[in-house]
């Protein structure tokens, strides 16, 4: 009954007022980037062969987590009231050919975990250094941010909602 790229875990009875969006308390996504040509995960990752500095991306990932609004990473004219997200969670690992960026928080805007991973993209190349990534955020202007990275890398992985949605 459903496509092949959706699966279903667990299915149990919420109450009435549940929304499947509006009362989630977290979002984790991963973004995988294959650093070698892997014909059968190209719909699962973006292949990206140049050398980044994997260091210095998670220090900008740690960087990610002291701030609140992210509009220099939002689509620009994007329809929401605000563009404050809290971060609980953000780091890159690197094993087996592969870098994943993993980041979770109580909400996301448009584009803003492609536009992120495409900025660190750009830090992690040495175009500019952990103060100017700094000076993004707090620009607030989405065109001092990086590029934004293809959608076939991007993967919702996990929503928590509270314990108490369940009858």
């Amino acid at each position: 009954m459903l496509p092949q790229d959706i699966a279903i875990h667990d299915i149990y009875p919420v109450k009435p007022d549940a929304h499947a969006r509006y009362s989630a308390i977290s979002r984790t996504y991963k973004y995988t980037i294959s650093r070698v040509k892997n014909p059968f995960g190209v719909e699962l990752s973006w292949y990206y062969s140049h050398p980044v500095d994997v260091i210095l991306m998670n220090m900008a990932a740690g960087e990610l987590i002291k701030y609140a609004d992210f509009t220099s990473f939002s689509k620009l004219h994007s329809d929401v009231n605000n563009n404050i997200c809290n971060l609980f969670e953000a780091h890159w690992l690197e094993s087996d050919n592969q870098l994943v960026f993993t980041i979770r928080g109580n909400r996301f805007l448009r584009n803003m975990v492609r536009a992120i991973v495409g900025t660190m993209i750009d830090l992690g190349r040495g175009k500019f250094n952990i103060g100017d990534f700094t000076q993004i955020i707090e620009s607030r202007n989405r065109n001092m941010a990086g590029f934004s990275v293809p959608a076939q890398g991007l993967a919702l992985v996990h929503v928590q909602y509270p314990e108490d949605i369940k009858l």
